[in-house]
C-alpha cells in the first residue's frame, strides 16, 4: 500500500517547530490566470509566491519572541513522505500572531516567500 502525506515538520531559521495536524503549504511559481475578452478566454501567466500556514503551541519556558523574528530566513517544510521544500528568504506575514489560551496556547504562524525548492 502506498504512503501519503501525514506529518509535516516545520524548520524556521534552523529551529524545528512542532506543528498541529493540518499545516498547509503552497510551493509558489508561475500560475495561469484566466483573461476574458469578447467571447473568448485566454490565459496570462503571473508569479505566485510560496505560502506556509501552521499552528504550534506556547510551551512552558518558551520565548514567544524566538518565533516572531522580524527578518527573513530559511524555512523548511519536511514531509513524512520524504519530500522537503526549502524556501530561502521566507518571512512571517500578516498581523502578529495571537496566542489562544485554554487550547494549549495555540499560535498560528504564516510565512510567505519566493518559489520553494523541492528536495527528495
Amino acid at each position: 500500500m502506498a504512503q501519503v502525506l501525514g506529518i509535516v515538520d516545520i524548520v524556521w531559521q534552523g529551529r524545528t517547530i512542532p506543528v498541529e495536524k493540518g499545516a498547509k503549504f503552497r510551493t509558489g511559481g508561475i500560475k495561469n490566470t484566466a483573461v476574458t475578452y469578447g467571447r473568448t478566454v485566454a490565459r496570462a501567466q503571473e508569479f505566485q509566491g510560496s505560502e506556509v500556514t501552521a499552528t504550534t503551541h506556547l510551551e512552558k519556558g518558551m520565548r514567544l519572541s524566538s518565533l516572531l523574528t522580524p527578518g527573513d530566513g530559511e524555512l523548511q517544510v519536511r514531509c513524512d513522505t520524504g519530500q522537503t521544500f526549502v524556501i530561502n528568504g521566507a518571512f512571517l506575514v500578516d498581523d502578529l500572531p495571537e496566542v489562544t489560551g485554554g487550547e494549549g496556547g495555540k499560535i498560528e504562524l504564516k510565512w510567505a516567500g519566493p518559489e520553494a525548492e523541492e528536495i527528495l
